[in-house]
């Protein structure tokens, strides 16, 4: 049975594809994990990837993924998979996410052009989805990627949880500049459909302060016109990293809270995700 507190990558006992209930998508997300060895170029604090390493993907076997994508979409569709009350589970969407990131593969553009191919043949009206932290948006490669994204009419849900370099440092483990940050969004969101996706949460017991979310406010004011809104969550699921001991989630009411300041500041739209 699917859940939302379990999105373990390889129960479905593929490589590459796996089935999630989202609570973002609004159903089941068949995943895919371009990233089986799960290295990643971030370490969020609240990541829930077990053994985590730093690092990129090995190489992608495309003609393997594809014939996983389409055994596991066989099987949703003949209702191998159910939710609570079991019910069989019906497709949300395709997402490219998994274990790192997805766009840090050299295969990415070919893999995803596949998966479109495949949902052009099946005739899926479903959104394809990226999943991203942005960081190689100035790869050609990557560029291609998300206008094929674009093309299927898919979309991308962009990583931005906090708006300056020092907090970004902190929650995302990343030196990352946070000018680089909004000008990869900028990028990002001209190239195709994008959400911001952001991770609100408790550190040491403390949630973010009201100048965290000024600033983070700021920061996405003047792309607001160029985005989509903001996937506002919390901590749904327990983080495997060492810092799991200092994350605590807020409550829905806290989240609803900081989405009502957000849409005032920059007059995003914000869906909430507790």
């Amino acid at each position: 049975m699917l859940r939302i507190d379990d999105h373990n990558r390889f129960a479905a006992g593929f490589t590459y594809v796996y089935p999630v209930l989202s609570r973002r998508a609004g159903g089941v997300s068949v995943g895919i994990n371009l990233n089986p060895n799960n290295a990643c170029n971030w370490a969020c604090l609240y990541c829930q990837v077990d053994n985590l390493q730093r690092g990129g993907p090995p190489p992608i076997d495309l003609a393997q993924l594809i014939k996983e994508l389409a055994s596991l979409l066989d099987a949703l569709l003949a209702g191998a998979f159910v939710v609570a009350g079991g019910q069989a589970a019906a497709l949300a969407d395709i997402a490219f996410s998994g274990n790192g990131e997805s766009t840090a593969a050299a295969e990415f553009a070919p893999a995803v052009q596949a998966v479109c191919a495949l949902m052009q043949e099946r005739k899926l009206e479903v959104p394809l989805r990226l999943i991203t932290n942005g960081s190689f948006l100035h790869r050609p490669g990557v560029q291609e990627g998300l206008r094929h994204i674009a093309a299927q009419g898919g979309e991308v849900w962009f990583k931005f949880d906090r708006g300056s370099s020092d907090e970004i440092a902190t929650v995302n483990a990343i030196a990352w500049p946070l000018e680089r940050a909004v000008a990869h969004l900028a990028q990002c969101a001209a190239l195709a459909p994008t959400w911001v996706q952001t991770c609100w949460f408790c550190l040491d017991g403390a949630p973010p302060s009201a100048e965290s979310l000024a600033a983070y406010c700021a920061a996405l004011q003047p792309l607001a016109a160029k985005l989509q809104g903001v996937h506002l969550y919390g901590l749904a699921r327990p983080s495997q990293q060492a810092a799991a001991p200092r994350l605590s989630a807020l409550s829905a009411e806290a989240l609803e809270a900081v989405a009502a300041v957000i849409r005032k500041e920059t007059g995003l739209k914000v869906i909430v995700s507790p």
